[in-house]
């Protein structure tokens, strides 16, 4: 079962992820397929599912979230940002940026401000440029070591590019802290 780090600090995950289309998350019941989870259960659901059941899944007790694949465009669920909990985004392989893109484009574009969370290929090495892009939580691969994932968030003392984290360069945080002594 993989780590998730949340607030550079391990967590307890909480959320279900609903893999595999509709049919793994339904069963027979008496009256038909009912849900198999409990109505308080946060759900993570496809993209793709939550187009076809997204009234239902957002209607019940239990938060949901969406699970974004590398090619799914976040403006598909841009209009109901405020209803979900959590947006994962799925990292297929380590050398696969596109997460980094769908994370900014998510917090800048479209200002969401929940719980944004790398899932997949998730090393060690990648997680202070994916807090950069926007995410704040990660689901480790499952080799890689909870605590040498969590030192890596404070291996920088100094960012230099403008990012998620820290919105002005290096050279505008000295040039405004120049203006204000001199």
């Amino acid at each position: 079962m993989a780590t998730l780090v949340k607030d550079d600090r391990i967590a307890i995950d909480s959320w279900q992820l609903l893999e595999g289309g509709a049919a793994r998350w339904l069963t027979v019941g008496e009256d038909g397929l009912v849900a198999d989870f409990a109505a308080e259960a946060d759900l993570i659901a496809p993209l793709a599912l939550l187009k076809v059941r997204g009234e239902e899944l957002l209607g019940r007790a239990g938060r949901t979230g969406v699970l974004l694949e590398p090619n799914d465009d976040p403006a598909a669920i841009a209009e109901i940002l405020d209803q979900l909990s959590l947006v994962a985004v799925r990292f297929p392989k380590f050398g696969d940026g596109r997460g980094y893109s769908t994370a900014r484009l998510l917090r800048e574009r479209y200002g969401y401000e929940g719980e944004l969370r790398a899932v997949g290929d998730v090393l060690r090495d990648q997680l202070l440029f994916m807090k950069r892009s926007g995410f704040d939580s990660f689901s480790l691969r499952d080799d890689q070591d909870p605590g040498e994932a969590i030192a890596a968030f404070g291996e920088f003392s100094e960012e230099y590019q403008a990012s998620n984290t820290q919105p002005q360069p290096l050279f505008r945080r000295r040039y405004s802290h120049a203006a204000r002594v001199g």
